[in-house]
């Protein structure tokens, strides 16, 4: 079964590339983040002459929102709200693996947090705190040694200091604070989650996933952040297969600043 995950940065604008996509990397499942689009203008057929027959759209107008394209028939799915708030952040499916067991997918869009890491000054940052600890919540209360769980998304932190370009100089910037490492900390440790990227990549490697709009030539300075993650939970890690970080589609024109994650695991 192969997964991706992928910040698209407006569904809208990016149709041809998610479709360039889905052609080149066939996932079985594609999670979006950041659709920006409400439900009923999600793109029509989007993936249907590929074989993705089956989606899960949670979308608001102009901000956030996810989605989920799959080939593979939906044995249940379900959208929720976090913090109060209607802001689309979190859909997830369940899908039969070739072993016949259920396999459930959590596709999520973490707040960014906006730019001054302090929860009294800055609301943005506040949310994106209070947004991990209920993840943390929900994910303790569900917990069991069963539970075949792959959470993926944009979850907005770059948590080991080789997920960013330099960690002495983005330690007091939002997405590497010592603060938001820790109560993804506690997301991670809710589930005893799986980090796949790190289970194949050591950690004494870099490896980024998003590279800033700003810089003018982003693939020589290389100063980019691993902000989007998969996880699976303990009785998913032996069926790793591979994970990978498509770069290349950051290269694309007009790109998203993000690029996909994949990852496949077999049964």
């Amino acid at each position: 079964m192969r997964i991706c995950t992928w910040n698209v940065n407006s569904v809208r604008i990016h149709t041809e590339h998610i479709e360039r996509l889905l052609s080149e990397q066939q996932p079985d499942l594609l999670c979006l983040q950041e659709i920006k689009v409400v439900n009923e203008l999600f793109p029509p057929g989007l993936g249907e002459a590929l074989g993705y027959h089956h989606q899960l759209i949670h979308g608001q107008k102009a901000y956030h929102g996810v989605a989920i394209l799959s080939r593979l028939p939906l044995v249940a799915s379900e959208t929720r709200h976090w913090c109060g708030k209607g802001d689309a952040r979190h859909a997830w499916v369940a899908v039969k693996a070739e072993d016949g067991k259920k396999l459930e997918l959590h596709n999520f869009y973490v707040p960014a947090g906006g730019d001054v890491p302090d929860p009294d000054e800055n609301k943005k940052f506040a949310h994106k705190l209070q947004f991990l600890e209920e993840m943390a919540a929900w994910f303790a209360a569900r917990r069991k040694k069963s539970n075949r769980f792959v959470l993926v998304g944009d979850l907005n932190v770059a948590p080991l200091e080789n997920d960013v370009w330099s960690h002495k100089q983005l330690l007091k910037v939002v997405s590497h604070t010592s603060v938001e490492v820790a109560a993804m900390a506690r997301v991670y440790d809710s589930h005893d989650w799986v980090d796949a990227i790190r289970h194949f990549v050591p950690e004494d490697e870099q490896i980024f996933s998003w590279w800033s709009y700003r810089a003018r030539d982003w693939e020589l300075s290389n100063r980019g952040r691993r902000l989007d993650h998969i996880w699976v939970t303990p009785a998913l890690k032996d069926n790793l297969a591979s994970v990978a970080v498509i770069k290349e589609v950051r290269g694309w024109t007009k790109p998203s600043d993000h690029a996909p994650v994949i990852v496949d695991l077999k049964f």
